[in-house]
């Protein structure tokens, strides 16, 4: 007698990625945030990040981009490379965040490189800060 599977699908995310060096590996990681966690400072991955937030909501901010929130249930992506990652932080103050990532690493370079103030200093004009809603 045959299975018959009832299961479903759903597209979360459908992009094309830059070109992935020959040799590279891929690592899948779980990454919670504690609650208000600012995460890490920016920083640059060396290869294509994929990404779907499980619980909670983060705070996702990339180079070139303006800094937006991803919800549970919601997909993301990176470039790496030269891109700089400069936030993913816990929006929420109550509780943990927790999302699992996709990371393809080219060979022999480390999956995160710090960026320095130099180098965050010469690309400011990059960066596309949220407006300014103090005022309201």
């Amino acid at each position: 007698m045959p299975i018959v599977s009832t299961m479903t699908t759903t597209d979360l995310l459908d992009v094309v990625p830059p070109f992935i060096t020959q040799g590279s590996s891929a690592m899948v990681r779980l990454l919670e945030l504690p609650p208000g966690d600012p995460g890490i400072a920016p920083h640059r991955h060396s290869g294509p990040v994929f990404g779907y937030v499980l619980e909670g909501e983060i705070l996702f901010e990339l180079e070139g981009e303006a800094p937006g929130p991803i919800e549970a249930g919601q997909a993301f992506w990176e470039p790496g490379g030269e891109v700089i990652h400069y936030t993913i932080a816990n929006l929420l103050a109550d509780r943990t965040s927790r999302l699992v990532v996709v990371m393809l690493c080219a060979p022999g370079v480390e999956m995160i490189t710090m960026v320095g103030a130099e180098e965050l200093a010469a690309k400011e004009s990059r960066r596309i800060r949220p407006p300014d809603t103090s005022g309201d």
